[in-house]
């Protein structure tokens, strides 16, 4: 049975809900030396990029071939407890994770360090935090909603629609964007082949 779009809020809800978290924010700060509320800061506008970029090499068949097998990887992590899931999470797959999903990720923190006024290496160590949760809860609604390789970019743009509409989509144009060409596919890293394998 197709997927209608609004059948993808579930998960944005689960991790909006539950990165709102107090005891979330405090956990993930303190790991990089920032405030709760730059931490939500950054999640609102972190989130938003990552489920862009991954659905722009999704619209790719070969994109889309890897990044399913990625989450597929990931559809067993414990995300039922994402206090704990944060306590234990493997920083250094977060960043192989980003490296794959932004072929210029450095561009990426700056524009996320000017907007939130964080600086870039808490950015990153924030963004390494959020990739690998974000992997495991999108692997985990992929498998409970049976959707294949070719209905991930579906999945995805419905989050991302979710996210903040039209507003949004500019303010991720301006962060995917890295060179300024107006093409976000050269600044999207292709997902294919050893995907997030380490």
């Amino acid at each position: 049975m197709k997927k209608k779009e609004g059948d993808y809020v579930d998960l944005l809800n689960l991790l909006n809900n539950q990165l709102k978290d107090p005891d979330v924010l405090k956990t993930m700060g303190q790991k990089v030396g920032a405030e709760p509320d730059q931490v939500e800061k950054l999640t609102s506008m972190g989130i938003p990029a990552l489920l862009a970029a991954m659905q722009k090499n999704a619209k790719d068949e070969r994109g889309a071939q890897g990044l399913d097998r990625a989450l597929e990887a990931h559809a067993d992590d414990p995300m039922d407890d994402i206090m704990g899931f944060l306590g234990g999470v493997d920083t250094n797959d977060g960043q192989k994770i980003l490296q794959h999903v932004f072929s210029k990720p450095d561009a990426v923190e700056n524009q996320l360090s000017r907007q939130t006024g964080l600086q870039s290496n808490q950015v990153n160590g924030l963004l390494s935090q959020l990739a690998p949760l974000l992997l495991g809860a999108l692997g985990k609604q992929k498998r409970e909603q049976q959707v294949g390789a070719n209905g991930l970019s579906g999945l995805l743009g419905g989050l991302v629609q979710q996210t903040g509409g039209s507003g949004m989509q500019g303010m991720l144009m301006g962060l995917l964007d890295a060179d300024k060409d107006g093409d976000i596919m050269d600044d999207v890293g292709n997902i294919v082949g050893k995907l997030f394998k380490k």
